[in-house]
């Protein structure tokens, strides 16, 4: 099994990477996926860092960690990215893999309203991740649906770019291989 875990990731941070390694080290999936979306539809980013870049950053820490790949597979789909155009593409591009999706807990409250949700909850097994203020009462899950307990990872991407821009120290929060490059290449500052 696959696990799907798309995001912006602007930046990535520990957060994603730990989460990623957790899924795999509890046996939720075989191999993680950190997706780079180049456009999500239900976010609008002013400070959006290029894709390329986004993806070399979640190459680099994904690099020697086990069962943890990056994928820039959305690249070369239409744009914005929608999650069923995503999964229906990689059915036919990988027909021998099985692959389940990674979601917040924040975006399963708001699932409903993803383009073609429905479709999405008939065909793939969800992995849902908690977060904090986003209360899910398990008894009401579809079968495919499992909520994770996963620890809670205390960063958000937005507070890093924030934390950026205002020079605060970011240093727990993102792997050094990633803070270097957003400092050399003055991304968010």
């Amino acid at each position: 099994m696959i696990a799907i875990f798309g995001g912006s990731f602007n930046p990535v941070h520990n957060g994603h990477l730990g989460l990623a390694r957790w899924i795999v080290s509890h046996g939720y999936a075989d191999r993680v996926w950190l997706m780079v979306s180049p456009q999500n539809p239900l976010k609008i980013a002013p400070d959006l860092a290029d894709e390329k870049l986004r993806l070399r950053w979640t190459t680099m820490v994904c690099a020697g960690v086990d069962g943890v790949e990056s994928s820039d597979f959305e690249f070369d789909l239409p744009r914005p990215s929608y999650t069923w155009q995503t999964l229906k593409a990689l059915q036919k591009t990988y027909p021998q893999e099985n692959f389940s999706l990674v979601i917040g807990a924040d975006n399963w409250l708001c699932f409903d309203c993803w383009a073609r949700h429905d479709w999405i909850l008939k065909n793939f097994p969800l992995l849902v991740y908690p977060r904090e203020n986003c209360e899910i009462s398990p008894q009401n899950l579809p079968a495919n649906v499992t909520i994770m307990s996963a620890p809670l990872f205390p960063f958000s991407s937005t507070e890093i770019r924030r934390r950026l821009r205002a020079q605060k120290d970011v240093s727990a929060m993102l792997p050094e291989s990633v803070l270097n490059d957003i400092i050399s290449s003055k991304t968010y500052l």
